[in-house]
């Protein structure tokens, strides 16, 4: 059976310059310009690096994306997973024509709407129901068709009191429910979001994902969404793209996707030590390591034994008191669990080197895979520092006897409760 292909890349490449100089120098654009009109290649496609923003690199010139190939079809919805940084957004607003490859092509059949960032297309200035014919208009719709869709695009956004109001005062929440409702009801072929919808309650993220399936099972039109909440993930998509570096790593079912992008067949460590990047005027992280209490790093972490979290951190401010490390504990499927500080006593910041250590009591954990996300907050309401994923560990059932049930219990967290019993 031939496949209905709508999309198509075909050897797709970025390349940046790095510098407070974006896209290149003068000098550069002639040479450019020299090689071009005598059928040269381009000097500068030769040089670059590949994109790893945990290192420091030696050349001006960074690939965003480097040979990237892949085909959707029709009807498809196709979840693009990666760290940060790792090229997703890059790869969409290629997709979407907000910026041209620097080598390859995409062949697209069919009208493609952009969900890129909170009211991507949108004008401050003008109201909600003006920005909703602006978007149509960009998409290529009359303006009757956009009509016959206008009261069930004001329904679905909940934003029906606020839709002769000027987008400029619009909240985030608001902007996205209004964009995504526009992207979604004016029916076009290929569909592209990025994580903005993360920015919606849980209530419009479950609306959102809801319509999404609609318009690709029952629409028979095309998905590409990019997400760091792997349930969303899973629940959504049909196969799956890993960008590792601005590479293709896997193209493959949603489920192995997942699990690849997850820890199955990358680098998981239980420490991480940190460069430049983590180097800021208020801050310089150093080392993050998660151990059995009395073991190496290195060592399995048993759901039996007390587990510790180590944060070697210097600060830069004389003022220490005003900030604090949060952590966020994710799942295996980027669900949150839990949250957790360091104190503001005896277990504050200070100026210097800091060593913090949090220990998990024993029985805590169940079995799987966790992810923590770092937070340096500041007078208690700015995170100044996020970063997602910044160390992942897996914790083993070490304690089971042969001949025991030896299935996964449900739930992530296994707390040890007291109990008590009488008997007469």
């Amino acid at each position: 059976m031939k496949k209905d292909i709508i999309l198509k890349a075909e050897n797709i490449s970025k390349q940046y310059r790095l510098g407070q100089v974006g896209t290149g120098t003068l000098s550069h654009d002639v040479n450019r310009w020299w090689h071009k009109i005598r059928g040269k290649e381009d000097p500068y496609l030769k040089i670059g690096e590949t994109n790893d923003r945990s290192i420091k690199g030696n050349s001006d010139y960074v690939w965003a994306l480097q040979d990237v190939n892949f085909e959707v079809e029709r009807g498809e919805v196709l979840g693009i997973i990666g760290k940060n940084g790792a090229g997703k957004s890059t790869l969409l607003k290629i997709l979407s024509k907000v910026t041209g490859p620097t080598t390859g092509s995409i062949k697209s059949r069919g009208r493609i709407a952009s969900l890129l960032e909170v009211g991507t297309g949108f004008n401050g200035e003008m109201t909600g129901r003006e920005n909703i014919f602006l978007n149509g208009a960009i998409l290529g719709m009359t303006k009757k068709e956009i009509s016959s869709k206008l009261d069930e695009i004001i329904e679905f956004s909940g934003c029906e009191r606020y839709i002769d109001t000027p987008v400029k005062r619009y909240s985030s929440g608001m902007t996205v429910r209004l964009a995504f409702a526009v992207a979604a009801f004016l029916e076009p072929e290929i569909l592209v979001i990025d994580e903005v919808l993360a920015v919606g309650d849980a209530e419009f993220q479950k609306k959102a994902i809801g319509k999404m399936q609609d318009i690709s099972k029952g629409e028979g039109r095309t998905v590409l969404f990019v997400s760091h909440n792997m349930a969303a993930v899973k629940s959504l998509c049909t196969r799956g793209i890993v960008l590792e570096h601005g590479k293709v790593k896997l193209i493959s079912d949603i489920e192995r996707a997942i699990s690849y992008y997850l820890g199955g067949d990358s680098e998981i460590l239980n420490q991480k030590k940190f460069g430049d990047d983590y180097d800021t005027k208020e801050f310089r992280l150093e080392k993050i390591s998660i151990n059995t209490i009395g073991k190496n790093f290195n060592e399995a972490l048993s759901e039996s034994n007390e587990i510790e979290l180590n944060t070697k951190i210097i600060l830069k401010d004389n003022k220490a008191d005003r900030y604090h490390l949060t952590y966020h504990l994710y799942n295996e499927m980027g669900e949150a669990l839990f949250s957790f500080s360091n104190g503001k006593e005896k277990n504050a910041l200070k100026y210097g080197n800091n060593e913090l250590t949090c220990t998990f009591p024993s029985s805590f954990f169940q079995s799987g895979q966790y992810f923590l996300s770092f937070f340096f907050v500041k007078d208690n309401r700015e995170a100044v520092f996020v970063e997602k994923d910044i160390i992942s560990f897996t914790v083993i059932d070490g304690g089971r006897e042969l001949g025991v049930y030896m299935g996964r219990e449900p739930g992530y967290i296994k707390p040890k409760f007291e109990w008590r019993i009488k008997n007469s």
